[in-house]
């Protein structure tokens, strides 16, 4: 299952960070994960909410350029070689890992990744034939505030 997620540059200097969350706040989105990577001069700050079609809108209305990508979450087992594991099984296959993030729930011995594919469908194929749980955004959510 993929799952959309947000995107937005911000200006790398202090206080970008809070309007955007703010405004997903004020409208009732809430947050299931984000990452914010930087460069001297911007950040980008990635996000998978609760409705991504509203905080899109939201957003744009503010004014952000907001990049609607698909993303993977899998579920894996917190503990050491859990990532180079599920790691084999694209090194030969052909399917390029453009960045992923990750998190654990301090529960059940779980963390989840959330990779950008540059196949998303293959990879989920090769996922699911190894046995592995894909997320969806709603076990997501669930998970993480359970």
């Amino acid at each position: 299952m993929k799952i959309h997620q947000l995107s937005l540059f911000l200006e790398n200097k202090p206080g970008q960070m809070i309007q955007p969350c703010r405004l997903l706040a004020e409208a009732g989105i809430g947050m299931h994960t984000l990452t914010l990577a930087d460069t001297q001069q911007f950040g980008l700050l990635r996000l998978i909410v609760t409705d991504w079609e509203e905080g899109r809108a939201i957003l744009e209305q503010a004014g952000y350029l907001v990049n609607v990508t698909e993303v993977v979450a899998v579920e894996v087992a917190d503990r050491p070689g859990g990532l180079v594991g599920l790691l084999d099984l694209f090194e030969a296959g052909g399917i390029n890992i453009e960045y992923m993030y990750a998190f654990t729930f301090g529960r059940e011995d779980k963390a989840v990744l959330v990779f950008r594919f540059d196949q998303p469908d293959a990879a989920i194929d090769r996922l699911r034939a190894a046995g592995i749980n894909v997320v969806n955004g709603v076990e997501l959510g669930t998970r993480i505030h359970a």
